[in-house]
């Protein structure tokens, strides 16, 4: 049996990649790792490590032992709490990824994935379709880690061998978890609000568009990469992923449709700097060609699974 090992599991898209990795290979097949344990009793249904990714003992013992087929490594701090605390950010994000990665060279490791983030583009990069290979220009530290960490997953192909895969992810929207920190956490939360039946106050601006994805898409995405040839990737850094694109007032105008008495009023904070530097749209012609890549869930279908969901949550709460 093969075995799958994702680092990070506590997380916005540990949690979700984990239960499609359950289902897809077996709870047995599936270790997970974090320095603080999943809340999701369906995660932990899998064996469970406590890890710090950053201590470099600690990681190459459990994947010397592990000799696992894939290792998803997806510990990080994100683009808004990154500003927060810049070193702290520089450090888990980048020593966590060097960990995984000289395990690989060692050869404990068949395949490793790692997940990038539009945040390596910014204000001198195209604001629309931005091409696979268009100009880098991270402002904060979080992009700045993702850009450097997307030149360590190529150096290590290139020079080790090190088959590392990368997606550079859009705002991820999804009901089975709760966001960490990011930039585009409005998307998750706005939902949460209109289903509890509150108003939302959003951090952007009411026009400011985005790349976004449904939480679905973007897991299945990552497991179509992983599972394609080694001979179809062609981009080893990381893969503009794309699916649809939208901004705050056009997310509460499709909430209204359902709800129409739910009520958004955007009070603009730090966070909308860090957007205005992101771009509106990726051109993912890469992905499409290379392994196939082609997004199921736009933004009406994503509305209406995300309230329904949600929706049910609110109501076993109260009942």
């Amino acid at each position: 049996m093969a075995k799958i090992l994702v680092i990070g599991a506590a997380g916005q898209l540990g949690i979700e990649l984990v239960l499609a990795l359950q289902a897809k290979h077996g709870v047995e097949a599936v270790d997970v790792s974090d320095i603080r344990v999943p809340s999701n009793e369906r995660v932990m249904r899998s064996r469970f490590m406590h890890l710090d990714a950053t201590d470099e003992g600690a990681v190459h013992k459990v994947l010397e032992e592990g000799r696992y087929h894939a290792v998803y490594h997806l510990a990080a701090m994100l683009s808004a709490t990154g500003e927060k605390k810049p070193i702290a950010a520089w450090d888990l994000n980048m020593q966590s990824l060097l960990n995984v990665l000289e395990a690989a060279k060692e050869g404990w490791v068949d395949r490793v994935f790692w997940p990038s983030s539009i945040a390596v583009f910014g204000p001198e990069s195209p604001k629309k379709s931005v091409a696979q290979e268009a100009l880098l220009d991270p402002t904060t530290v979080y992009g700045i880690s993702k850009q450097a960490g997307e030149y360590w997953c190529r150096y290590y192909h290139e020079k080790y061998g090190v088959d590392a895969r990368s997606i550079r992810y859009p705002g991820l929207v999804g009901h089975r978890s709760a966001p960490g920190g990011g930039t585009t956490d409005y998307a998750v939360e706005i939902y949460h609000a209109a289903a509890e039946g509150m108003p939302y106050t959003c951090f952007l601006r009411a026009d400011q568009a985005l790349p976004m994805m449904y939480m679905d898409d973007a897991v299945r995405g990552t497991l179509e990469l992983m599972e394609a040839p080694s001979e179809a990737i062609q981009v080893r850094t990381s893969y503009n992923l794309g699916a649809m694109s939208f901004t705050p007032g056009e997310v509460a105008n499709s909430i209204q449709q359902h709800l129409p008495n739910f009520q958004v009023h955007c009070e603009p904070d730090h966070r909308q700097i860090i957007a205005e530097s992101w771009p509106e749209s990726v051109d993912d012609g890469a992905a499409r060609a290379d392994w196939g890549w082609e997004p199921k869930v736009l933004l009406p279908e994503m509305t209406t699974i995300m309230l329904d969901a949600l929706g049910k949550k609110t109501h076993a709460a109260v009942h």
